[in-house]
Parts: structure tokens; C-alpha cells; sequence
């Protein structure tokens, strides 16, 4: 466990009676991307340039990024950086813009139905509309579109959902005795927890979107993107998953249906063993040592993300 318990519970407790809608924070998909940022910038800095010119042709630059980018005293490594963070949580800063807000676009809800439950609960497969349809959407307009708005907004969609992609619970709904309707527990927002016995009731989704915590100051997201980068069995050599899937236009699938969803039952549901609640107001407490694995889990999906957004910028725009 790399955070202070102490400090997570507060934090988790804090959040109860935040949306749970987001994969990660928007620090955490920051982090991914200035993690993308870095990688990239070593291998292909000739993408790089590619990437901050589409983003300056982005609809709202100057509405929301102009002066953050531009800003007096700024080198040029940080301000294309910086573009790269406020890019990959754009998708999130929009959310309710009807304009450019993409609910569905977010999760794929695979069925996890745990072993010993009953026929007579039933699962829902997903809809139509989803991360991975999404991802391969971005893929296409990135590539084929001739409106340079439309590249700049894909390549922020496709940034964001190679985070929310790695999120466990943005690829899986629970369908058990307790939550059988069509859409299960809903990724976890409807599967609630407590932190420890005494803390607030938050969703489980509320919990793991949260794991990866912090100011978004971009020095501070900065350093930690660096920070684990360079933690032991982290670096791009300790992740054999980077060559068992590699990115291609359809990745997304594999990313969600073979690492995702696996983490999802393993690590998040402990195997369909964790204890929830269906009240708002009145959560399971998590295992003692519940905390610990998921943050050590949440950051290798963080850091596997950026390494993928990396690959998949430098395939894109060589």
C-alpha cells in the first residue's frame, strides 16, 4: 500500500455524497496522461507535436485551455504537458454539455455473475452504445475526419477512455440474488460500502474511482505520474500486459474483457465474496486489508493506461 489509510478514509468518507459517473478522478486521468505525456515524449516526439497542434484546433481551446497552456513563464514541455492532462479530463468537464456529453460513452457493462448463483438471476449483455464502440468511433474520426474540430475532440475522448477503460468497474455489472434487474449493481453504483466501520457509506464505484487521489495541480499531478512511473514493477519492462494486448483500432475489447472484468471479480468483488449493501445510507464495511490491494491495483490499471495511451498516439500519429 503506497498511500496513508488514514488519509484514503477521510477521503473516501468525504465522497459519499459526490456522483459516482466518472472513471477515476479527473486528477487521476491527468496523471495517465501526463504518464503518456512522458513515454511518448522519449519515443516519438514528432507525435507529440501532432498531438498539441490537433488539440489547439479543439472547438473550446480557448474557452477552457488557452490561458492554462499559454500561461507567462511556461516552457514548452510543461504547457504541452499541461495539454495532454486538461485533454484527457475534458471528456468529464463537459459532462451535462449537451453539445459534446457522451453518457453512454464511458462504461461497457460485462456480466459478472458470480459462481453460485441461481438461474433465476439473469444477466443483461451490453447495449449498443458503449466504451468500446466509442473507442473504435474516436479511432475512425481521428483518422478519416477532415474537421480538425472533430480530430481534436476525438483525440480527448480517445485519451479519457483509455483511462476509463482500465477503471474496473467501468466494464462490469454484478448480477446476483441481491441485485438482479437488468442492470445488475450498475458497475458498483449501486453496490454500497463503507470504508471502515464508522465512515460514510459511499458506491464501490464512488471508491475505486477514487483511489487515485490528490490536488490536480498540474506539478503536483506531474510528480506523481513520475513517481509511479518509476516505482518498482511498474516501469513498461514489469507489464507483461503491454505485449499480451497491444493497441490496435480494437483493443478496447480486450483491455475490458481481459483485465478489467479480471480485476473486477478478483480484486474488486473478491471473487463475488464482498459483502455490500443495496441502501444509501447503510454500507458494508470492506475487509481490512481491502484498501491496500486496490490501491496497489488501481495504480498498476493507472500506469498501464498511459503506456497504452502512449502506444496507441505513437500508431496513430507516427
Amino acid at each position: 500500500m503506497h498511500c496513508k489509510l488514514g488519509s484514503l478514509v477521510l477521503c473516501a468518507a468525504a465522497l459519499g455524497c459526490m456522483p459516482s459517473a466518472q472513471a477515476w478522478n479527473k486528477a487521476g486521468h491527468m496523471t495517465s496522461a501526463a504518464i503518456a505525456y512522458d513515454d511518448l515524449k522519449a519515443r516519438s516526439p514528432s507525435t507529440v507535436a501532432r498531438i498539441v497542434a490537433a488539440l489547439k484546433l479543439h472547438p473550446q481551446y480557448d474557452q477552457r485551455w488557452r490561458a492554462d497552456v499559454e500561461a507567462a513563464g511556461l516552457s514548452e514541455d510543461d504547457a504541452n504537458r499541461r495539454l495532454f492532462m486538461l485533454a484527457a479530463r475534458w471528456p468529464d468537464d463537459v459532462r451535462g454539455d449537451h453539445d459534446f456529453d457522451r453518457p453512454e460513452d464511458h462504461f461497457i457493462d460485462l456480466a459478472y455473475k458470480p459462481p453460485g448463483q441461481p438461474s433465476s438471476v439473469k444477466v443483461t449483455q451490453p447495449g449498443p452504445e458503449n466504451l468500446v464502440t466509442a473507442y473504435a468511433e474516436h479511432v475512425s474520426t481521428l483518422l478519416n475526419s477532415t474537421d480538425e474540430g472533430d480530430r481534436a475532440v476525438a483525440l480527448c475522448w480517445l485519451f479519457h477512455l483509455t483511462g476509463d477503460v482500465h477503471q474496473p468497474l467501468h466494464s462490469v455489472s454484478l448480477f446476483t440474488t441481491q441485485y438482479p434487474t437488468v442492470e445488475g449493481d450498475r458497475g458498483g453504483t449501486r453496490f454500497y460500502i463503507r470504508v471502515t466501520p464508522d465512515s460514510s457509506t459511499i458506491s464501490l464505484h464512488a471508491f475505486w474511482d477514487n483511489l487515485i487521489l490528490g490536488s490536480e495541480r498540474y506539478q503536483v499531478v506531474a510528480n506523481r505520474a513520475t513517481g509511479l512511473r518509476n516505482r518498482a514493477g511498474l516501469s513498461r519492462a514489469d507489464l507483461p500486459e503491454l505485449a499480451e494486448r497491444p493497441f490496435s483500432p480494437n483493443a478496447a475489447m480486450s483491455w475490458a474483457r481481459d483485465e478489467s472484468l479480471v480485476v473486477a471479480k478478483s480484486v474488486v468483488y473478491l471473487n463475488g465474496k464482498l459483502k455490500g449493501s443495496s441502501s444509501k445510507s447503510n454500507g458494508k464495511s470492506l475487509p481490512d486489508d481491502y484498501v491496500g490491494k486496490a490501491q496497489d491495483a488501481a495504480e498498476r490499471r493507472m500506469v498501464l493506461a498511459g503506456y497504452r495511451l502512449s502506444d496507441a498516439m505513437a500508431t496513430l500519429l507516427p
